[in-house]
């Protein structure tokens, strides 16, 4: 059964020993930030604090909800040490499902409300997580809500929110951002203020979810649904037209005005490095606080992998670019995004139907909405597991031709976090896209083609060696 929420997740975490609950008094100021930052790095449990200093008794963060394989798939209500493989094709299952969701009046998260002048952010626990960012981060693990005002589309999404004052939070959401979009295109051309909602400490599939990458006008509420198998039950806000997780810790409601802005950043980012400038970015006015009664504030935090983004990308992400290649007619057998590579590479097996192919797969992913950010793509063929990262990269020290299989696409859209890009690259999304041709050429004879020595490979060791091998495995002390 789905998880209701976070509470209910958190207790299942427990059982699992993917949880660590911290009773000792923990700073925002920096410490929280470094114990999560070393919990991800070392793939330990989420770590839980119960007692944050400066806030009173029950005011509580916890961090990297979703940081292990473990959790992710315990999320999805699955056997915790299922692979990714598994992973992906049953998130790809469930997402063809979806399933819209149940509108509720009374809800959890109402438990508080503070409305106009009582409204302050500084009364929730808000890490100041590296020495070097701009600000205090309220938003780094949540669900933040606007709404197409042509279509109705309330698009959910996960972008960073810094906190200016008592009533005023930043937010970082480039004008290629499904939220950026409907701000510029629908709101700032009409100067009309839009509304935003953020859900904080919503059941995990919610977060999951916001941070994943789907199409633009597809209801991601209706996403999480699917995959739950259940409906997710939201509630309407307090002052804006929007509707959140009603089981959320805390909601934040406001908008965003036209010209309102206020410097933001810089902040560590999912590539491992800052390199964000602070400067001027929109601010959202807030109007309304509600949250639970003893508030969970949950957080990731940036830095080198693992974070809790490279988790779900591995899985979700992965899942929908291989979607993208089979819609296409291209006969791929796997597709995966190593969490330590941040989601810039993907590894694509394929059976290799005609010369060239790889050239086809890279230039359908980069046109893609899932593949719009990849920076490297290697083409391995299907005799390669791309889950294994030594037989990848035995394919790419072995099988890519270092001047022919190595291609370059020399001018092309670049994201504006990436740590290799100079500032004005950054600025004006400038860069550069490579994919790896790890197959062999179609036009080799039989006797150029070398043969692969493994022990599952029938030229080198027969069908029938293989099995009187594996019949006497264990006789012979394995």
């Amino acid at each position: 059964m789905p998880f209701k929420d976070l509470r209910e997740f958190i207790a299942r975490l427990e059982k699992e020993g993917q949880i660590q609950r911290i009773k000792e008094e923990v700073d925002w100021n920096l410490e929280a930030g470094a114990i999560i930052r070393w919990a991800n790095e070392k793939g330990l449990p989420a770590p839980f604090f119960e007692k944050i200093k400066d806030y009173p008794d029950g005011y509580r963060i916890f961090g990297s909800p979703l940081g292990t394989q473990k959790r992710l798939a315990i999320a999805m209500d699955m056997d915790p040490n299922a692979s990714v493989k598994e992973m992906q094709e049953e998130y790809l299952k469930r997402k063809q499902k979806p399933i819209k969701p149940a509108l509720v009046k009374d809800a959890p998260c109402k438990e508080n409300i503070y409305l106009g002048d009582k409204v302050d952010l500084l009364k929730l626990p808000v890490p100041f997580q590296h020495l070097c960012d701009g600000g205090r981060y309220l938003g780094t693990w949540h669900a933040t809500i606007n709404k197409d005002p042509d279509t109705g589309w309330a698009n959910w999404g996960m972008y960073r929110h810094m906190l200016q004052n008592r009533n005023t939070l930043g937010i970082e959401a480039g004008p290629y951002t499904d939220f950026g979009k409907i701000h510029a295109q629908k709101y700032l051309a009409r100067n009309k203020a839009m509304e935003v909602a953020i859900s904080i400490g919503p059941e995990p599939i919610s977060t999951f979810i916001a941070a994943s990458c789907q199409p633009y006008g597809v209801s991601e509420v209706d996403i999480v649904g699917g995959i739950r198998g259940e409906p997710l039950k939201i509630v309407k806000c307090e002052t804006v037209d929007l509707e959140v997780p009603a089981t959320s810790e805390i909601v934040i409601e406001g908008e965003i005005r036209p010209g309102d802005e206020m410097e933001e950043g810089p902040f560590a980012e999912f590539t491992g490095y800052m390199v964000t400038l602070r400067c001027p970015r929109p601010v959202i006015r807030v109007k309304a606080i509600t949250y639970r009664n003893s508030p969970i504030l949950t957080m990731t935090c940036m830095g080198m992998p693992v974070i809790d983004d490279n988790v779900l990308n591995e899985v979700s992400l992965a899942a929908d670019l291989k979607e993208v290649l089979l819609t296409r007619g291209l006969p791929v057998t796997g597709v995966s995004l190593f969490k330590e590579v941040c989601w810039t590479l993907a590894v694509v097996a394929v059976k290799v139907p005609y010369a060239n192919v790889a050239s086809d797969i890279a230039h359908v992913l980069w046109a893609s909405r899932a593949g719009f950010a990849l920076t490297y793509i290697i083409i391995v063929e299907d005799d390669v597991d791309p889950f294994n990262m030594g037989e990848v990269f035995h394919a790419l020290a072995t099988k890519c031709h270092p001047y022919k299989g190595i291609v370059r696409l020399e001018h092309a859209t670049a994201l504006s976090y990436e740590p290799w890009a100079d500032h004005h690259e950054r600025q004006y999304r400038i860069g550069a896209r490579t994919y790896f041709d790890c197959t062999w050429p179609l036009d080799w004879g039989p006797a150029d083609m070398p043969i692969k020595a493994s022990f599952n490979n029938p030229k080198v060791y027969p069908p029938e060696v293989q099995e009187k091998a594996l019949a006497k495995w264990h006789k012979y002390g394995y």
